[in-house]
């Protein structure tokens, strides 16, 4: 297992060692530093946390239970891999309760949280115009569409419809990196955030979710053709 840089430690030594190597565990994860199917050692895990192995154990249940780490009685802990079946299924059932969330977000949307919107669709927009052929620059743009719709989740109050959407929305952030996007299609999808934000603050519901559903559906033509040319390059 390749074992990524670790965060420096709180300073502050607040933060508890379980919540530590939860956070620290899971952006690895989604910033794709082991590979699907990887066995995941709990003794690299507690160095690259600095912590010990049981927080550590701790924090793959939590990551179990969110779908990001399979566990296996005495085999241990493995990132997840999803089979293409199993990703179309992922983003039908997003489609379908995403674009519920942004239905009932519409009529329920403070103006704290359209600024927010509005201040995340120009931060997205300046890293896909300033991006060029940066890798790093567009690593920037995950925690950004996380936080995006995030926000329509919270708008949307259904505590119900958060939780169901906490493990669909996580599986797609880990298989995805906007790098496979192309110009044209990166573009594509900030001009979706954009015409998701405006459906909102007009508080129309049908278009909410029509739009957030194209752009997911969008998004799943990416990630397919994406996961395909990996396949083709392994042959």
């Amino acid at each position: 297992m390749t074992v990524p840089d670790p965060s420096p430690p709180p300073a502050d030594g607040g933060e508890r060692a379980a919540d530590r190597a939860y956070k620290l565990i899971r952006e690895g994860i989604l910033r794709q530093h082991w590979s699907g199917g990887e066995h995941l050692r709990e003794h690299d895990l507690a160095a690259f946390t600095g912590v010990s192995r049981t927080p550590v154990r701790d924090a793959l249940r939590r990551l179990a239970a969110e779908g990001l780490v399979e566990l296996t009685p005495n085999a241990g802990a493995r990132i997840w891999e999803w089979t293409t079946e199993e990703l179309d299924d992922i983003f039908d059932l997003r489609s379908l309760m995403e674009g519920h969330a942004a239905n009932l977000a519409a009529a329920r949307i403070g103006a704290e949280q359209l600024a927010e919107l509005d201040e995340l669709c120009d931060r997205m927009e300046a890293v896909v115009e300033g991006s060029g052929d940066s890798q790093l620059a567009l690593a920037e743009l995950s925690p950004l569409n996380e936080r995006f719709h995030g926000v329509i989740l919270e708008a949307s109050g259904s505590r119900r419809l958060r939780l169901a959407l906490r493990q669909v929305i996580q599986v797609p952030l880990v298989m995805r990196t906007f790098a496979v996007y192309s110009a044209a299609e990166l573009r594509r999808s900030m001009s979706h955030h954009r015409e998701i934000a405006e459906a909102l603050a007009a508080h129309d519901g049908v278009w909410a979710e029509s739009v957030m559903r194209s752009h997911l559906h969008a998004g799943h033509a990416v990630m397919t053709r994406g996961r395909a040319n990996i396949d083709r390059a392994a042959e």
